[in-house]
């Protein structure tokens, strides 16, 4: 919720309709209402204000646009034979609408959070920004957006500042239904008992602690044979002063659970709600501020004329399975997101419209295994799958008329770790896939899922973090996809590895040079045929826990240079011009897993010697930072020419030229001020 302090406090609302808004939005309820920065100018938009609340929907289940959610027919329904839910609100406008741009820009809040201000104004993160820090730097204020965020969960942390859905349960004609759950969790550490949920989430309550389904395996490899433990050494509970206290949310392990295996446990659950009005409500939401009288969040009836989607990680599959099941139209057969920019999504999906979803899990190397994300399909156009004769695309369950301009952008670990290359390349991996003309596909060369700190630091992997920084691109292609939406203006050209260009290849072909004190591995993420049972792909319903694993799908990566730098995608300056390796890969440590396993979402970043002497008395085939530059000056030029082709092509903006330039002077000192050699000067001779 906000802070109110009354100096600042404009108004506190309470709106309710006489009738309904729309057919779906039937009220609002603005719980506050507050200027930004006390009433602070941000360029020819101005002052801004932030409101939050609760918006009510209402939907027709009968209507097509609605008949796509799982268990629709399943919902108790109000007077008027409707399924009522409600969701959190939060919004920051130009006071004066006629300022802005026009365009929403809706973020796909990652797990109840907000992450908008700190992606795009390289701010501090807030629940509720408030302070000059939370606003970072004003971009997206200055570009004149308007900025939205929905709750879209149910079952987001219990937290005051995680944004959240008020859903129904399903039922079968007032009948509690009941379903297997399936929870698998790797300990770093020692542990008693576990939640049955992933990263602190609500879990499914087990129903029937008897029940036969109930099982629990232990495994040490994704793909080594589960081994089931006794029923008389575990149970749900949790353990507090050595006894079993009742918990029907979590499981516990007689001698505990240990560090680096995959335990697995398979339960019984009941009284489902309906994940799918997730998708339902974000989609009337942008509606009823495109189409319908949202003066009750302060929006003139026309003011906003395009919508934008962003979602980043978990945010950005969402987005995908969004497009995918056909929430882009609505109950009046209309157009709700102009354009869509799905982040570091990779090929994936996830659980956010079928029965007992959990919409955090998500698909890594070594973390959340064989839960409905990485499935088939991946490309847009429509492919057949020779190994199970399906055919589908992404983009073929919407009409032409509702499909958006879509960017799927994505770092280097996507492609290692979240199956990227599937959404461009024939099922098979033999050649490339086609593109439709409405999408474009941006990968950045050599990065994390995302930016590590600077200065980086070791985290669950053996290198260094990674920092290269790809957000200042990112700030560029959010104002191409805004002019290509709003003026048809053709945005940079995708860029990504092709199989024709050679630039694509297999892991096993990757060529990484031998650098001392580097560990390499061919291994990475897997995207499996998985069969969830005959009812999961016609009625959205999980009966195969777990699922029937298959062939998986052929995957590819960036080729890279001499030394280990990826050849294709949008190469940033720093990467144009090193100073060191970066990976969207690094291998776990032994104190987070397996040592050869790849480590989730950390890539690595991998220092060049300073000096030829250095570079020899350590082996390293990589030329030293002496040997490639011949000052600090030098080597600004060199970053400065790199961007500034960067910005003609419409990858940066050159407002943000200084900003790079001093990140890259960041890079130089640090390197060379880390353990610096005796008597070491960059602008000696070699």
């Amino acid at each position: 919720m906000l802070k109110r302090p009354f100096s600042i406090w404009i108004a506190v609302i309470l709106f309710i309709s006489a009738g309904p808004l729309t057919a779906e939005v039937t009220r609002i309820e603005v719980a506050a209402r507050q200027a930004v920065l006390d009433g602070k100018e941000f360029g020819l938009a101005g002052g801004y204000e932030k409101l939050n609340g609760t918006i009510h929907f209402a939907v027709n289940p009968q209507n097509t646009s609605n008949r796509i959610v799982t268990d629709i027919d399943k919902a108790p329904l109000d007077e008027n034979g409707r399924v009522a839910f409600h969701a959190e609100f939060y919004l920051i406008k130009p006071i004066d609408m006629t300022k802005g741009n026009g365009a929403v820009l809706f973020e796909v809040g990652n797990r109840g959070g907000k992450g908008l201000l700190r992606y795009f104004n390289f701010s501090s993160g807030s629940s509720d920004p408030t302070t000059a820090e939370h606003f970072g730097d004003g971009f997206l204020l200055r570009e004149g957006f308007s900025l939205l965020w929905v709750g879209w969960q149910w079952d987001t942390p219990e937290r005051a500042e995680r944004m959240r859905m008020y859903v129904p349960i399903a039922t079968d004609k007032g009948k509690l239904i009941r379903g297997l759950v399936r929870s698998d969790f790797v300990p770093t550490e020692h542990e008693s008992d576990h939640s049955l949920s992933d990263r602190n989430h609500i879990p499914y309550p087990v129903a029937d602690e008897k029940a036969k389904e109930n099982v629990l395996t232990i495994r040490r490899g994704v793909e080594a044979a589960r081994t089931t433990i006794p029923r008389e050494q575990w149970g749900f509970g949790r353990i507090k002063d050595g006894r079993v206290v009742p918990d029907k949310g979590r499981v516990y392990l007689k001698g505990g659970f240990e560090p680096g295996n995959i335990y697995e446990v398979v339960y019984v659950s009941e009284n489902p709600p309906l994940v799918g009005l997730g998708p339902t409500g974000i989609r009337d939401t942008l509606s009823f501020i495109k189409y319908g009288s949202p003066e009750a969040l302060g929006i003139p009836e026309g003011a906003i004329d395009r919508a934008l989607a962003f979602g980043v990680s978990q945010s950005g599959r969402f987005l995908r399975t969004f497009l995918y099941y056909g929430f882009n139209k609505d109950e009046a057969e209309r157009r709700v997101f102009d354009g869509v920019i799905a982040d570091v999504a990779g090929g994936g999906r996830g659980s956010f419209n079928h029965r007992f979803a959990q919409a955090s899990r998500d698909a890594h190397p070594y973390l959340n295994m064989f839960y409905p994300t990485d499935i088939f399909p991946f490309t847009g156009v429509e492919q057949k799958d020779p190994k199970t004769g399906l055919s589908d695309g992404l983009l073929a369950h919407q009409g032409e008329a509702f499909l958006p301009k879509v960017f799927y952008t994505n770092s280097s670990y996507e492609y290692w770790g979240r199956a990227a290359s599937l959404i461009h390349t024939s099922i098979d991996g033999t050649e490339d896939a086609s593109i439709m003309d409405n999408v474009r596909i941006y990968m950045f060369a050599g990065t994390q899922h995302g930016p590590a700190q600077f200065p980086p630091g070791r985290t669950r992997g053996q290198q260094l973090a990674n920092p290269l920084n790809f957000r200042w691109s990112m700030r560029a292609l959010l104002k191409r996809m805004d002019q290509w939406v709003k003026e048809g203006t053709t945005p940079p050209e995708s860029r990504y590895p092709r199989i024709e260009a050679g630039t694509a290849v297999i892991p096993d072909e990757l060529g990484f040079p031998t650098i001392p004190g580097v560990t390499t591995s061919t291994r990475l993420h897997k995207a499996y045929r998985a069969d969830y049972g005959p009812r999961f792909r016609s009625e959205g319903v999980v009966t195969q826990q777990p699922p029937k694993i298959g062939v998986a799908f052929p995957m590819m990566v960036s080729s890279v240079d001499a030394d280990g730098n990826e050849l294709a995608g949008v190469r940033l300056p720093e990467q144009i011009v090193p100073l060191a390796t970066y990976t969207g890969w690094n291998l776990f440590n032994e104190e987070s897993g397996p040592t050869d396993e790849l480590s989730s979402m950390v890539g690595s970043f991998i220092p060049f010697t300073r000096t030829k002497k250095e570079r020899e008395a350590r082996g390293d085939p990589r030329l030293s930072i002496q040997e490639r530059y011949a000052s600090r000056e030098d080597y600004l030029g060199r970053i400065t020419e790199a961007a500034l082709e960067l910005i003609e092509a419409g990858y940066l903006l050159r407002r943000d030229l200084p900003a790079l330039a001093q990140q890259a002077l960041r890079s130089w000192d640090y390197i060379l001020e880390l353990a610096p050699p005796t008597n070491f000067s960059p602008d000696a001779e070699q």
